[in-house]
């Protein structure tokens, strides 16, 4: 313990923290809705599909992450557009999206100099490189989706649970539907630099899944996936720094052990009744 608040002393490693908390707070908040509509695949493939971004910076020598958050929206909504226009099945579409994408991403790095050296901190991430400006920007995104979600929960609420009904009481779905993919967008393509091409997703499923079976109302369903999503990140890099491991998998790690808990927790509390 000593160990671990002497390393947090250190400025890298609180901005490491300050970094997994805002992305953990974003990705549960995101997510409670992501997975009940029926998103969850979507968020893992632009998170791969992210990597061509990624390298399409590299190659034209630009900085990646300037090229990485327009990218990523341009790209979820040529997605979202596909989705509505073909009469494919949407896990179908995703996946020949995502691995074509990552296909060409992969041809693309091997023409560029840095692909063997930096493919480590693109797949995985690298949360101890967050700067003050990573900072910056993910706290204006949390305060963005924190104000779209409470000005719209309630329409949120009536798209995630039935659709028809909000198409019938006048709600441009459309619209709402394209904001809520372009904040899902933009905080996937920030959260890429410090999780990792391959870990992405799981900020935004399984805090949102672990909430979603200790919940009991909408609101409170939301609240717990964004709490679950900062404590994680908290317990995570406790955990990384006390035994040395890396921050991203072991974020992912303390999110499944979350995850367990909550599938066991409703089951001990039955037992206990009886």
């Amino acid at each position: 313990m000593t160990r671990i608040l002497e390393l947090f002393q250190l400025p890298f490693m609180q901005r490491a923290l300050l970094g997994g908390v805002l992305t953990g707070l974003m990705g549960g908040m995101l997510g409670s809705f992501t997975i009940l509509r029926q998103l969850s695949f979507f968020s893992d493939a632009l998170g791969h599909s992210a990597l061509l971004g990624i390298s399409i910076g590299l190659l034209l020598g630009l900085n990646p992450s300037m090229v990485l958050l327009p990218f990523a929206v341009v790209f979820a909504l040529v997605v979202t557009y596909l989705l509505e226009r073909t009469r494919l099945w949407t896990d179908a579409l995703l996946n020949i999206i995502y691995s074509s994408s990552l296909a060409i991403a992969i041809i693309t790095l091997s023409f560029v100099g840095q692909y063997k050296g930096g493919l480590n901190t693109l797949l995985f991430g690298d949360i101890l490189a967050v700067r003050e400006l990573d900072l910056v920007f993910s706290a204006l995104l949390l305060c963005i989706c924190t104000l779209f979600i409470g000005m719209t929960l309630r329409t949120q609420m009536l798209m995630t649970l039935h659709e028809p009904l909000a198409i019938a009481r006048g709600v441009s779905v459309s619209a709402h539907r394209t904001a809520f993919i372009v904040l899902l967008s933009l905080v996937v393509g920030l959260s890429i630099k410090a999780i990792g091409v391959l870990l992405v997703s799981a900020f935004v499923v399984i805090p949102a899944c672990a909430a979603r079976l200790l919940s009991c109302t909408f609101t409170q369903y939301v609240l717990l996936s964004a709490g679950l999503g900062a404590l994680s990140a908290v317990v995570g890099m406790g955990v990384s720094a006390g035994l040395n491991l890396p921050s991203g998998p072991s974020i992912v790690t303390t999110q499944l052990a979350f995850f367990l808990m909550a599938m066991v927790f409703p089951r001990l509390r039955m037992l206990a009744r009886e």
